[in-house]
């Protein structure tokens, strides 16, 4: 079979004998433009909407893939048809072809790089998709893809075999090296990452020293986005969160139970003995009932044997309103529902400081969520203040302008 071409063409039709080359030349352009206008049309609006009454609903996101095949189908008959247009010089339209060649290279790479968009959407639906991402992996791949793309639309335009190239990538390895230093960290980080399981989507980290307060709100090869508290995005370099160190309140979160850890600095001017009438007065506190009762049998015990031994009475021991006060604090976060009773709670004292006696409430309220939290915690010291004068205590505060004046007065 004789292979059509524009020339035979012109000789069936003899209206077109006598016109001049270059007008013969656009004629076969325009006809072969028409043709892959009409292709493309006929595979990305008919075949297309037609393909898509026959796919579930759920595999919808199948057709950027095939949009971008679809442009191969034009690209083809361009460059098959393309040695048919008459008087085209060879070396335009050898270009043409390999210019042709190259973008149907690009377009499977395209395809390809959907297909892993495609699969990472599909992993993303996965339970535990958030604990082990993939899209630092995704990301690598496309980079391999489209390098390879490259090399082998560099080869089609150079018309040489891609072996050739490849064979002088070895010269360029050291380069490479230190063009993609950042991309090998980076996959080094976020394998570390993901198989020791250190980092998730939704984790509230801590990073001072990039300026990082918030959530995770998406893990890339190259990049780690966590939304700050003011609504800021820091972006960190994924290979920062292997090499520096950060903070991840998972754990808090998962444990159920959020610590407080603050202190009341108390007056070290008004800690003394309680009288007889004092430890009396303070039986009003239902909570401090069995303390009071085992302190005093305790205390009695000691203080007769004491006695007995004819020693001092200094040696005796009694009761101090400050170890009530930490006793009664201790009591009120066991009855208070809002404590975890199954996490560590102290109430203990610390080194006396400039600024007073500090006793530091240690516990862990039995939500984790922020607004709940800070109103427990506020809750807690409110009162805790409050009552301080029912046990003959100040809170320290360091010396205000008011009370210079009132001392001034006196």
């Amino acid at each position: 079979m004789s292979q059509f071409t524009f020339e035979s063409f012109s000789t069936a039709l003899p209206i077109l004998n006598g016109i001049p080359p270059w007008v013969e030349s656009l004629i076969g352009i325009g006809i072969l433009v028409t043709v892959a206008w009409v292709a493309n049309f006929i595979v990305r609006h008919i075949l297309m909407i037609l393909g898509t009454r026959w796919l579930p609903r759920r595999d919808i996101s199948l057709l950027p893939v095939a949009s971008r095949l679809a442009y191969i189908v034009p690209a083809l008959i361009i460059s098959r048809g393309i040695a048919a247009v008459p008087y085209l010089p060879e070396p335009l339209v050898s270009v043409i072809s390999n210019v042709v060649s190259a973008s149907i290279v690009l377009f499977i790479g395209m395809a390809i790089s959907q297909v892993l968009t495609l699969v990472n959407q599909l992993y993303e639906r996965r339970p535990n998709a958030l604990a082990r991402p993939v899209k630092g992996y995704i990301q690598l791949l496309k980079i391999i893809v489209y390098g390879g793309v490259l090399i082998l639309m560099i080869a089609i335009l150079m018309d040489e075999s891609p072996l050739l190239l490849l064979s002088g990538l070895g010269a360029m390895a050291a380069i490479l090296m230190l063009v993609f230093k950042d991309t090998i960290l980076s996959l080094v980080a976020s394998v570390q990452l993901t198989s020791n399981d250190m980092l998730r989507v939704g984790d509230w980290i801590e990073m001072p020293a990039l300026n990082a307060d918030g959530d995770v709100v998406d893990i890339a090869l190259h990049t780690v986005k966590v939304q700050n508290w003011d609504k800021t995005i820091t972006t960190i370099p994924t290979h920062r969160l292997i090499s520096d160190s950060f903070k991840n309140w998972r754990g808090m979160s998962e444990s159920g139970g959020r610590r407080i850890k603050r202190s009341i600095f108390i007056d070290q001017n008004d800690i003394r003995f309680l009288t007889d009438e004092e430890q009396q007065d303070l039986r009003r506190f239902q909570l401090l009932h069995a303390y009071l009762d085992r302190k005093q049998s305790e205390i009695g015990e000691w203080n007769s044997e004491v006695e007995k031994s004819g020693r001092d009475r200094i040696n005796q021991r009694r009761i101090t309103n400050i170890g009530t006060f930490r006793a009664y604090i201790r009591e009120y976060l066991q009855n208070s529902p809002h404590i975890a009773k199954d996490m560590t709670l102290l109430v203990r004292q610390l080194a006396p400081t400039p600024q007073g006696l500090p006793i530091e409430i240690y516990c862990f309220t039995n939500t984790t969520a922020w607004n709940p939290y800070e109103n427990i915690q506020s809750d807690i010291f409110d009162h805790l203040i409050a009552i301080l004068p029912e046990f003959g205590l100040r809170s320290f505060q360091e010396p205000s302008g008011l009370d210079l004046r009132r001392g001034l007065s006196t």
